[in-house]
């Protein structure tokens, strides 16, 4: 009986102390929570940190080529060039040279009648033959009067003739000398004469100026020609083709690297053969159009497989500066300060650089200064980046919240 009373107040002991056991719990939950949701925030606030720094891509600049890419397109033409014309009168009574035909200078290619021609130079003789007689004439009436004037001026110094007399002596042989001089001026004119009627009279051959090959007839036997004709078509074209000549219009871009001795390589279409040539000659002037200028290559044509006015392909052989680097276009930034590109140094921050530009190659460009082969360059940045600001590179992986954090 008196156990039971004894026992009771241990309940409330025991409850108190499991309430008290599971408010320290709770507090130390709650605890725990707090500190563990504040160190994911931090961690949040580390990656959101991190993930601001901006991911780049890099690119290097590379040596330039060891020459110049230029390819232009160029016309073929012989080194001399030669439209021939009739200048004697008449018809054409042979012709011995067809088109393709090779020939040496001084070979015939057309034969003319001019009958009129060859009359005037026979009467241009006769008269020329005629005229050296009357100087003989000349000549021995102008003796007589200087014969005659002296033994009169003896007799008149001596009292036996009259001054009169002296004087008509004297002035007959001075007109006799005058007659003398005419007629030798006259024999001289008639010379050239005939030397001109002699030239016109070789001109009844057509001959070749110089070796090449025959690119046009255009006469036939039978054809009246008249002298002196230039317009219209040629007689005979013929071409020196031992060397060519090849005229290219090269941007104004280029034209410093563009010096006499520059070597070439000719493409033609539908050969497989590769013709050299070599810059002989600019033009030195633009043309305001399309701002190109005139340049004129030369080469060999031993084999005669380059034709005149043939359309070749152009590829120059032009050595490029060894300090001159090349980068992708993208890489450069347009602002007010210039051209600049981006740099990463050890610590990845940003370097902006200037730069100066060589030539546009499209999807590269040629750096002549400011750039060296071991700068880490940002591709595409943005142009509101600034030196000293911090980058992550591409490929580096950032840390991520954890799942709590998330929460």
């Amino acid at each position: 009986m008196s156990s039971e009373p004894s026992a009771r107040p241990g309940k409330p002991r025991r409850i108190l102390f499991l309430l008290g056991f599971v408010a320290v719990c709770a507090i130390a939950l709650a605890a725990f929570g707090i500190l563990d949701r504040a160190r994911s925030k931090q961690e949040v606030k580390a990656w959101t940190d991190e993930q601001a720094i901006p991911t780049v891509r890099l690119v290097q600049a590379e040596p330039g080529p060891s020459e110049h890419p230029l390819l232009l397109p160029g016309n073929v033409a012989a080194f001399n060039i030669s439209s021939l014309f009739a200048r004697a009168s008449g018809y054409v009574t042979a012709w011995h040279s067809d088109i393709g035909a090779h020939v040496k200078k001084g070979d015939v290619l057309l034969t003319i009648s001019a009958p009129d021609l060859d009359q005037q130079l026979q009467q241009a003789k006769a008269q020329f033959v005629q005229l050296q007689a009357a100087v003989e004439q000349a000549q021995a009436t102008a003796d007589l009067g200087q014969v005659t004037n002296g033994r009169t001026a003896r007799l008149v110094a001596l009292g036996w003739s009259t001054l009169e007399q002296g004087d008509t002596d004297r002035l007959t042989a001075a007109s006799r000398t005058a007659a003398l001089a005419v007629a030798k001026a006259n024999v001289t004119a008639q010379e050239a004469e005939v030397n001109r009627l002699q030239e016109l009279t070789g001109f009844e051959q057509i001959k070749a100026p110089f070796d090449g090959v025959v690119t046009v007839r255009n006469v036939n036997i039978g054809d009246l020609l008249n002298a002196g004709g230039t317009s219209g078509r040629a007689l005979y074209q013929l071409a020196d083709i031992h060397r060519m000549r090849i005229f290219v219009n090269v941007p104004q871009a280029f034209l410093g690297d563009l010096k006499p001795g520059v070597k070439a390589t000719l493409h033609l279409p539908g050969q497989q053969e590769t013709f050299e040539a070599e810059l002989s000659s600019t033009s030195n002037a633009l043309e305001e159009n399309s701002r190109t200028a005139l340049i004129e290559l030369q080469a060999d044509n031993p084999d005669g497989k380059l034709w005149p006015g043939a359309f070749t392909e152009v590829q120059f052989h032009i050595p490029s500066d060894p300090n001159t680097l090349r980068i992708p276009s993208t890489a450069l930034i347009f602002g007010t300060n210039g051209m600049r590109v981006a740099a990463i140094d050890a610590n990845n921050k940003v370097v902006l650089k200037p730069v100066r530009l060589g030539r546009d190659l499209g999807n590269y460009v040629e750096i002549q200064s400011g750039l060296s082969l071991t700068d880490r360059l940002i591709d595409n940045p943005q142009e509101s980046i600034e030196a000293g600001a911090v980058v992550r590179l591409a490929g580096t992986d950032a840390k991520k919240p954890t799942v709590a954090a998330a929460e």
